[in-house]
């Protein structure tokens, strides 16, 4: 069976660093385009939405005042309709539903009783549990814990769930025994792995996919070979992306989906801007229900 070849690139990633980071909101970004394609598309954006720069990136196109460049790259007459696809995290869920796993409990449930029940200290819970799932953080066990005892005082069903959650210490003790032994593979929480999953399930329908993507230092060979387990990756190639047109038109792509997806956490969407997204985003994107406007929430 032939395979295909796509471009990717991310934006907001931190790696493993979930919670307390500069973003709460992961794009990653996924091209059908040819090489010729995507260089074309590179210089209508550079065109429409000009810069000096010498290797345009996303932050450009996001400015304000080349709003209507993106309305034409997302839009219907631009270059992408059906040959680009976009999944979203958003960390602060991909951090809770992680945490429920520990105790076999829904992570939508508790991202939505979380916050109402511990008001700022649910989140500080959170960074602590992100400490103490990812590899060289210098996280106290007995801290985080501490803080689980605290706040597993609370009445109710988030009480409930925060007492149970106290009940999870060994589990801890023993992925930090395996992220010292094998911080490369062990358990990772970066929301680049999974993403990639989807981006070769979307394109290949069961076709192997070759993936073209922007250096990371997060995809080693040890990673590369988790993703090969996960799904019909043929190969994945890391590129500078100055050398490659199609991660560049995924770096645009990934960096305004980011953008648009994080107005929308927050409150302030744009409703002709979301509505020119959601086509292409993964309808797989994590992100909580009813509140994905893709998903018409």
């Amino acid at each position: 069976m032939a395979s295909m070849e796509i471009g990717c690139d991310e934006s907001g990633a931190e790696g493993e660093k979930l919670i307390g980071g500069v973003t709460d909101v992961f794009a990653h970004a996924g091209v059908a385009l040819t090489l010729g394609e995507a260089e074309a598309c590179m210089d209508e954006v550079r065109r429409r939405a000009p810069s000096p720069i010498t290797e345009y990136k996303a932050f450009v196109i996001r400015r304000a005042k080349h709003r209507l460049a993106r309305q034409w790259l997302l839009g219907p007459t631009g270059p992408l309709q059906g040959r680009a696809h976009v999944h979203l995290t958003d960390k602060t869920l991909h951090m809770t539903r992680r945490v429920a796993d520990l105790i076999g409990e829904d992570g939508d449930r508790l991202y939505q009783l979380g916050p109402a029940a511990f008001g700022a200290r649910w989140r500080d819970l959170l960074e602590g549990f992100n400490d103490l799932m990812r590899p060289y953080a210098d996280r106290s066990i007995d801290a985080v814990f501490t803080l689980v005892d605290d706040l597993a005082q609370a009445p109710g069903e988030a009480g409930d769930l925060l007492r149970r959650l106290a009940k999870t210490r060994p589990q801890i003790e023993d992925l930090r025994d395996r992220l010292a032994r094998d911080p490369g593979t062990a358990a990772p929480l970066d929301p680049l792995l999974p993403a990639i999953v989807r981006a070769v399930e979307y394109w290949g329908r069961g076709r192997p996919v070759t993936v073209v993507h922007d250096r990371q230092t997060s995809l080693t060979e040890e990673r590369i070979e988790l993703l090969r387990r996960a799904c019909p990756l043929e190969e994945l190639r890391l590129e500078e992306s100055h050398l490659d047109a199609r991660i560049q038109v995924a770096d645009l792509l990934a960096g305004i989906a980011r953008g648009i997806a994080a107005d929308e956490l927050h409150g302030r969407g744009d409703r002709l801007l979301s509505g020119l997204l959601a086509p292409y985003v993964d309808e797989r994107s994590v992100w909580a229900d009813g509140s994905m406007w893709i998903l018409g929430g």
